[in-house]
């Protein structure tokens, strides 16, 4: 029998009393939370193992798991930065090529910093010549993080370490002499419940101990805001996104880099998303849902900020504008319509200069460039489709396969079509459906539904292995959206 039991725990919640038995559950520290999980994956284990189909499935899951992933590169003068995992690693390495055609050599290895592979790279800030890099580690899944800075020439990190910070970024300034960032109270300074509030922006100068990083800007009047930092492409201005939790909303403020004075608050009601794609000089560009849940585009000249003078370049439509980069004299904009990805390119007016045709029913999982460069890149992904790197050049708009991963499985025996149905209130929704060709939808198939729909997440193609085994066993993958 499993160490179980029903604890007598009963809260009154405004009349209505409600058994809570298994409380002590609740506490992974426990030693009695820690005799039932124990004793109930040997129970499990002991049942699993007793399958015949357990052996040969987990050889062909283990097959389906081993192939290479590459992430988007980010290209910093000639160089190309890019993460790659060859099929089974625990964590995926850094790797710089030399131009297009380079080839690449090593960086980083995350898998060597422990011995059980669960210290990851997070976060990765390159400096203006990709000489230098700054990263953050976190170890066992967790949100802190530490700050290191990695020289790409000598082959080592440097000896700045910056602790106590979560979700942070690194901005360099453009000399490289340091970066700014943000990060949380030591440890131990402020109250418990507070550990994850007082965020700061900090500057740090290389070659310096953390304790001399000097405070940029705090808001300790409101102790629940975050700070997020950049710097803009043209190095002229530093600016904050500002965010209270996980609120869509947030605010923008700025000022001259090379100022040290008090930040303009832009933006500061909290009543919209705005999200800076770039700027040209004091007309900054702006992806926000102020009036438009679906999103649009805005200019906001800063020298006369009045909402009056706004400028909407690309109005909501009736697909959801997910993505905007600003790329060449290029807004490269990622919608999705009815649960599908589009990529389209409007000109620095507004006007739709032309739409990408993707490989077919699928997902943008992301979009890398920088404004003085004719090129950028995407990852698209569907159900048979494993992430692939392509690479659109706008001089001549030519599209390419930067990476294509290959995979022990034939897409072509399989096939993903969508289809609608009404939810309860009437409302139409899409769901995808994948299996084998020329099977008969007959309703006696096995069938996997699966659904999703917190924090406004729409769920859309995206490529799984264990998925594939499903469908070579004749079952059919349904995705409620």
């Amino acid at each position: 029998m499993l160490p179980f039991r029903r604890d007598p725990v009963i809260e009154d919640y405004h009349g209505t009393k409600v058994a809570d038995p298994f409380r002590w559950l609740e506490d992974p520290n426990c030693p009695d939370t820690i005799a039932f999980i124990e004793a109930a994956n040997k129970r499990s284990e002991g049942y699993l193992d007793s399958l015949e189909i357990r052996g040969p499935l987990k050889r062909r899951l283990t097959e389906l798991y081993n192939y290479p992933k590459q992430s988007l590169p980010r290209r910093i003068g000639d160089r190309y930065f890019f993460f790659l995992n060859e099929g089974l690693q625990n964590q995926p390495l850094l790797y710089l090529r030399d131009g297009l055609t380079g080839r690449p050599r090593l960086v980083l290895d995350p898998n060597r910093w422990s011995e059980d592979g669960t210290i990851a790279l997070v976060n990765l800030s390159p400096n203006k010549e990709g000489t230098l890099l700054a990263y953050t580690r976190s170890e066992s899944g967790s949100d802190w993080q530490t700050i290191h800075v990695h020289d790409v020439e000598a082959g080592h990190d440097l000896p700045d370490i910056i602790r106590w910070c979560k979700f942070t970024n690194m901005a360099w300034l453009p000399d490289s002499s340091g970066f700014f960032y943000t990060r949380l109270p030591e440890p131990g300074s402020v109250p418990e419940e507070d550990a994850v509030n007082f965020s700061r922006v900090y500057f740090h100068r290389l070659g310096t101990e953390q304790s001399q990083d000097e405070l940029i800007y705090e808001r300790p009047d409101d102790k629940e805001l975050s700070f997020h930092v950049g710097i803009t492409n043209d190095d002229a201005y530093l600016y904050l996104h500002v965010t209270r939790g996980t609120n869509p909303e947030n605010r923008f403020y700025y000022r001259q880099l090379a100022s040290d004075g008090p930040f303009v608050r832009l933006l500061d009601e909290h009543d919209a998303m705005y999200r800076l794609v770039g700027n040209d000089g004091p007309l900054f560009y702006f992806h926000t849902d102020l009036g438009a849940p679906n999103g649009r585009v805005i200019a906001i000249d800063i020298t006369k900020p009045e909402r009056e003078n706004w400028q909407e370049l690309i109005p909501e439509q009736e697909a959801v504008l997910d993505q905007v980069a600003l790329y060449g004299d290029h807004f490269v904009t990622a919608f999705t319509h009815h649960a599908v990805a589009q990529l389209k390119l409007y000109n620095l007016k507004g006007e739709l200069v032309r739409e990408v045709e993707l490989p077919g029913i699928g997902t943008l999982e992301g979009l890398a460039g920088r404004r003085e460069y004719s090129e950028f890149y995407f990852a698209f992904t569907s159900y048979l489709y494993p992430t692939t790197i392509f690479r659109y050049e706008l001089a001549d708009n030519s599209l390419t396969k930067f990476f294509q991963p290959t995979i022990t499985f034939d897409p072509d025996k399989f096939e993903t079509r969508q289809v609608f149905y009404s939810s309860k209130d009437g409302t139409r929704v899409p769901m995808f459906l994948t299996y084998k060709k020329g099977l008969q939808l007959n309703g006696q198939n096995p069938t996997l539904l699966y659904g999703y729909g917190g924090y406004n997440i729409s769920m859309t193609p995206a490529f799984a292995p264990h998925i594939i085994a499903w469908l070579e066993k004749g079952g059919i993958y349904a995705v409620a959206c």
